[in-house]
């Protein structure tokens, strides 16, 4: 295992595994290592699922009365999170393990990261290969509450400026993100608008020079955007949500 860190294999790969939000998320040789900063992204996800459900709590408790002052009995709707670029299924897992009764979708291009996102996300989830939303279930479409992408932003002239240990042991369908870094991103948020549920949120990964394209992308496409930052982790993520008039659905958080 020294010899294989010596030459320059990632530590995560030569454990395979490595430590996110407390978790241990299995990682195999050329898989995207979670970063550090991912785990804001993860928690910022968490919190919406928090607070959608603390709001589904304060419905159930108004439909509570009538004659006998009994509850209707309603079964809450679970809400629908996908994890979309989702290598390991870091993310995923983290969701999944914060908040179980979620009905998670998990994607990615990537076959051997398909592999481990399934190891990780366990009976947590679906995961599913392919590229972008085409690998999803038809049956999301407009149910989506909850999406979560960690989209490769890294631009295309930038990848010979990485650590070996990305350049070179990583999958470059991870890191590539086109000339400016966003061109995943434009794809994302260009059929957003078809998957969420109304008022649901897109969260996407980004740098702090980027972000400022990221919400105008975001705005472009129907979203109303917004950038929450971690200056301790150097994390930021935008923020996009579907307007409440876009339709609805039944039972949607």
């Amino acid at each position: 295992m020294v010899e294989r860190r010596i030459v320059g294999l990632p530590l995560e790969h030569v454990l395979g595994w490595a430590e996110f939000c407390g978790l241990r998320v299995a990682v195999d040789p050329g898989v995207f290592v979670p970063r550090r900063r991912t785990e804001f992204l993860a928690r910022q996800a968490a919190e919406l699922l928090r607070q959608a459900a603390a709001g589904q709590a304060r419905r159930g408790a108004c439909r509570a009365g009538g004659r006998t002052g009994r509850a209707l009995a309603l079964a809450p709707a679970r809400p629908v999170v996908v994890d979309l670029c989702c290598g390991s299924g870091a993310v995923g897992a983290v969701l999944a393990a914060a908040r179980t009764e979620i009905d998670l979708y998990a994607a990615d291009i990537d076959p051997a990261a398909v592999r481990c996102a399934r190891r990780n996300i366990g009976s947590g989830g679906s995961v599913y290969e392919g590229d972008l939303y085409d690998p999803l279930p038809d049956t999301l479409r407009g149910r989506v509450d909850v999406l979560v992408v960690n989209a490769p932003y890294v631009p295309t002239e930038a990848i010979g400026l990485l650590p070996p240990e990305a350049r070179i042991y990583e999958s470059r369908v991870a890191l590539d993100g086109g000339v400016d870094g966003l061109d995943i991103q434009r794809r994302v948020a260009a059929d957003a608008l078809a998957w969420l549920a109304p008022g649901g949120r897109l969260l996407i990964e980004t740098s702090e020079r980027q972000a400022p394209r990221t919400v105008a992308t975001f705005a472009d496409h129907g979203l109303a955007p917004r950038v929450v930052e971690c200056d301790d982790l150097d994390a930021t993520v935008v923020i996009g949500t579907k307007p409440t008039n876009a339709g609805d659905r039944t039972g949607r958080v």
